[in-house]
């Protein structure tokens, strides 16, 4: 049997086909578009997602050869959060409002200075941000109610695929988490809708689907357009980074698992919600009562890469990389069993010359481990004497303290890091993260984690294997780590010190000058 899985991420689609022993054998991407019609905005047409949906499906099986098996279930998974607005007939009220949308920074304010954003994490472990459920709703029903009027159901990414893949409009539990979940109940939370003031828009949240109800058929129409026969088995798997901590066989208490992706989410399996301490990240149930993620999705990731490549007139993420640490030496160091160590980098003192990075980029601020609307990314330290390897290397650096941050925020202990998304294609990094935060590191054998934790997902909820610690155990093999070096270690301890000084010494300054005159944000928007 062949599984086909997809994964719907913000910035590339992708199906992956994966044979009966777990193994890839199919691979199609697509790149998508956010569209950003206002400072801090981030939307996408969802139409748009759905096609490129189409076009990956038909690709990959168009890959397949005759030796393989056919396809006989389907599972995916998509990004989480957001507002994905349908009518009666499920079609879309306008473009998706993403996770990453900033435009609520002002009610997020307020109902931090009112302690919303604190009864409410009490209540079920997870800090709103702007492009969450909740915020995006209460700023339409302020700027927009038109859309809401329009609009029969709020999706997430997931819950649009499921609809047209199934008809079926719904959200599985780990998307439900974060903000509305009561995790005793595995229901809404009618308390937390109170907060917000969303009693009257309760109309617009999907059923919630137990571990048991996330899978259904593919409709003939979805069947025509993507290849597939009708009737075939499709499952909901988790949301993206909790399908990627799966895929990476993250999946009892005390792993761990951090994506360097478009955002860079740490993210710890616990065994209860915590809704103690400071107010941070978020709770998402994982599969069983006696599990959940502890998440720290950061607003910005991966893209700080690309602005940096683009700002320094390099070529590629991959080129300033190669800026930042330069080559690599020709013998590894040797590791008696389990996996290969990987090849060192040249050695290069910690501290990029003495240049630091504060990474927060995103226009929408940040929200973990730490939530701020205003936050703002800055180079600290700078003189005539720095060069363009030392950017890049604190940009690399800066983004490693921010992973340091998130195990810190957990306050977990942790015995490994597996590392996965596009930035752990870079040995350096994964080795650099390793030294930052004093955590041995670790890669996976497969390139698509959050496609295999769709994998995994299908073969427990389709009945093929009894649980996903099995399934885990069965299917995901680490191919390489990385331990930390001792002396880079503890210069980074001394470090990461100063980088939470100078963050604070930002923020206190209000982190940058206020910007000058430009388009105000649309109100009452209408979207066609």
């Amino acid at each position: 049997m062949s599984v086909l899985t997809v994964d719907v991420g913000t910035s590339v689609i992708k199906s992956v086909v994966f044979d009966a022993r777990g193994k890839e054998i199919a691979l199609s991407r697509t790149r998508t578009e956010v569209l950003r019609p206002h400072p801090g905005w981030a939307e996408q047409d969802m139409d748009a997602v759905w096609n490129g949906v189409v076009r990956t499906v038909r690709g990959a099986l168009s890959r397949l050869g005759r030796e393989h098996a056919p396809v006989r279930l389907m599972s995916f998974t998509a990004q989480g959060d957001g507002c994905w607005l349908v009518d009666d007939d499920g079609r879309p009220t306008g473009p998706a409002i993403l996770w990453s949308d900033g435009r609520a920074g002002d009610l997020l304010t307020r109902w931090a200075a009112d302690g919303v954003l604190e009864r409410a994490y009490r209540r079920n472990g997870s800090l709103t941000c702007g492009g969450m459920p909740n915020a995006v709703i209460s700023w339409l029903a302020a700027h927009d109610p038109g859309r809401l009027e329009r609009s029969r159901t709020a999706l997430t990414a997931a819950g649009w695929l499921f609809l047209a893949l199934t008809g079926v409009a719904a959200i599985d539990r780990s998307d439900a988490s974060a903000p509305f979940l009561d995790h005793t109940t595995g229901r809404y939370d009618p308390a937390i809708l109170d907060l917000f003031g969303l009693g009257d828009q309760r109309r617009l949240l999907p059923e919630v689907l137990g571990e048991d109800e996330r899978i259904a058929e593919l409709t003939r129409r979805a069947a025509d357009e993507l290849g597939l026969p009708a009737g075939l088995p499709v499952v909901m798997a988790p949301y993206d980074i909790a399908a990627t901590a799966c895929g990476a066989g993250v999946v009892s208490p005390g792993q761990a698992c951090g994506i360097l992706g478009t955002t860079l989410c740490t993210e710890i399996v616990t065994r209860r919600v915590d809704t103690t301490g400071e107010p941070c990240g978020i709770n998402i149930a994982y599969g069983g009562p006696d599990r959940v993620l502890r998440a720290f999705p950061t607003l910005s990731g991966t893209e700080v890469l690309d602005w940096a490549a683009r700002t320094l007139g390099i070529g590629s993420p991959a080129a300033l990389g190669e800026l930042a640490f330069g080559p690599r030496p020709v013998t590894p160091p040797a590791r008696p069993g389990g996996a290969p160590l990987a090849p060192d980098a040249r050695p290069m003192a910690p501290g990029a010359g003495g240049v630091a990075f504060l990474p927060y980029l995103s226009p929408a601020g940040e929200r973990a481990p730490f939530l701020d609307p205003q936050a703002r990314g800055a180079f600290w330290g700078l003189s005539l004497d720095h060069s363009r390897a030392d950017i890049a290397r604190a940009v690399f650096e800066g983004l490693s303290m921010v992973v340091r941050d998130c195990l810190r925020a957990a306050g977990t202990e942790v015995r490994e890091l597996r590392l996965c998304g596009g930035g752990s294609a870079s040995d350096h990094w994964c080795r650099l993260i390793a030294d930052v935060t004093g955590v041995p590191t670790a890669r996976s054998a497969d390139t698509e984690p959050g496609a295999k934790g769709a994998f995994l997902t299908g073969l427990v909820h389709s009945g093929a294997e009894p649980d996903m610690r099995t399934a885990a155990d069965k299917y995901v093999r680490v191919r390489t780590t990385w331990e930390p070096d001792p002396r880079r270690a503890a210069r980074y301890d001394e470090l990461h010190a100063s980088f939470l000084t100078w963050r604070d010494t930002a923020r206190s300054l209000g982190w940058a000058p206020a910007p000058g005159p430009g388009p105000a944000p649309a109100h009452n928007v209408r979207h066609a």
